[in-house]
């Protein structure tokens, strides 16, 4: 069987298409468009007007060069961009309408979720109790667990374009009282993660996402040209040396160093102090960078349990069956528990 996921984010609409006979999403094509909604969407975070027509002929586009490519519907959904947005029924309701396509919104747990599923499946079963850290543009998912799913996995706010939004706005580069205070802010909402993850001792500790994996190739990892299956690490001592090389530059600049791409070079920076604080905080000292990530973990849940968890997101929660996010406990118990 063919199959395709289309992934809404704060830069791209992204198709992944592969094929699933064996029982893992091999691929077969991707391409991307380009939105830069980050940029686009208003003070508020509302998606309007022309903004919400660009994302529909992007979702439109990218089904039909999936169904051209003889993939089944894509399974699309949308990250923290549309999730945040308070008018994120419009955007869905437009797409639905214009285009045919349910574009789901991932819960930030259950993007950590399957995020982690992916992880697992992909580095296997001897990295033991596993840790998976995935920054995005509006929120940071951590997911830690010792089997197929998560024992907890969670979603905060602290994704790089959203930092950079709220805290990084002024100069550019920002002065190192900016840079401070937003250490601050993301050892406030690690603080309680941190000390549950350190608990836990996880044998592995990966990292997904773009972000991640820009940062590994500014640390020195190899270029992603050499194709998946390169080892690629990212190393807390080095990663504190190229905060210090991001910080000394205005963003433009950024987008010169190795692996730092344009859309990305604003937030690179918010991106690195996430990454380096929660290392620093959860006893990390490396972070081996995992090529699949939640577009991988959707296919792998459905290539595995079929498409039941996925129509259950189109639910009113009170519908939705019992276990179809895995981790969702855990995640209540870690929120509600006293601060140490």
């Amino acid at each position: 069987m063919r199959m395709s996921v289309v992934d809404v984010g704060s830069h791209t609409v992204r198709l992944a298409i592969a094929d699933t006979e064996a029982g893992a999403p091999l691929p077969v094509h991707t391409a991307k468009r380009r939105l830069r909604l980050a940029q686009l969407v208003e003070g508020d975070g509302r998606i309007r007007g022309r903004n919400i027509d660009k994302v529909v002929r992007a979702v439109a586009d990218a089904r039909q060069e999936a169904l051209d490519r003889g993939a089944d519907e894509p399974f699309a959904f949308a990250t923290a961009i549309v999730r945040d947005a308070p008018n994120r029924e419009q955007v869905l309701d437009a797409v639905h309408t214009q285009t045919g396509v349910r574009l789901r919104v991932l819960p930030g747990e259950l993007e950590a979720g399957l995020t982690f599923l992916a992880a697992r499946r992909w580095m296997g079963w001897r990295t033991g109790p596993l840790l998976v850290l995935d920054i995005g543009g509006g929120s940071l998912e951590v997911a830690f667990g010792r089997g197929r799913v998560p024992d907890f996995a969670l979603s905060l706010p602290l994704g790089a374009r959203r930092l950079t939004r709220d805290h990084l706005k002024g100069e550019d580069p920002p002065d190192l009282a900016a840079l401070k205070a937003l250490r601050r802010v993301i050892r406030h909402e690690l603080r309680d993660v941190a000390a549950r993850v350190r608990w836990e001792a996880p044998h592995t500790a990966a990292a997904t996402s773009r972000t991640f994996g820009q940062l590994a190739r500014l640390c020195g990892a190899a270029p992603g040209r050499q194709g998946p299956f390169v080892q690629r690490e990212l190393p807390r001592r080095e990663l504190r040396q190229a905060i210090d090389r991001l910080a000394e530059l205005p963003a433009q600049e950024r987008a010169q160093l190795p692996g730092i791409s344009a859309p990305r070079a604003a937030q690179a920076l918010a991106g690195a102090l996430v990454g380096h604080t929660a290392m620093k905080l959860m006893g990390i000292d490396r972070l081996t960078v995992c090529p699949w990530a939640v577009r991988e973990g959707i296919l792998l849940r459905h290539i595995e349990e079929g498409g039941a968890w996925w129509d259950a997101l189109s639910l009113p929660p009170a519908q939705v069956p019992q276990g179809a996010f895995p981790g969702e406990e855990s995640v209540r118990q870690l929120r509600l528990a006293p601060r140490p």
